[in-house]
C-alpha cells in the first residue's frame, strides 16, 4: 500500500490550517511515518503536484489521502477520521 498526502500551501507561504492540524495528529500518534509522499497544493503554482493531483481526482478540499492498494485499486480521503479507521487502524489490527 502507498499513502499520499496532499496538502495546501496558502499565498503566505504556511500550510493551511486544516493542513497543518492534520500532520500534527499524524506525528502526535506517531503515524507520519506511515505517509509514503505527500504533495503540496501551492496557491502561488497552479501546476503544483498537489494542484495537478486535486484535479485528477476531483478533490476541491486539502488535506485528502489517496491511498492505492497493492492491487491496484485506488481510494481517495477526503475525511481524515475516515482515513484514521479504515486505513491505518484497520493495518494495525
Amino acid at each position: 500500500m502507498r499513502i499520499t498526502l496532499v496538502k495546501k500551501v496558502l499565498a503566505d507561504g504556511q500550510d493551511c490550517a486544516k493542513c497543518r492540524d492534520v500532520l500534527q495528529q499524524l506525528e502526535r500518534r506517531g503515524l507520519l511515518g506511515r505517509i509514503d509522499r505527500i504533495l503540496v497544493a501551492d496557491e502561488r503554482d497552479p501546476t503544483s503536484a498537489g494542484w495537478l493531483a486535486s484535479q485528477y481526482y476531483g478533490v476541491a478540499s486539502a488535506p485528502f489521502f489517496v491511498v492505492q492498494r497493492e492491487d491496484g485499486g485506488e481510494q481517495v480521503y477526503t475525511v481524515f477520521l475516515r482515513f484514521l479507521q479504515e486505513v491505518l487502524a484497520a493495518e494495525s489490527q
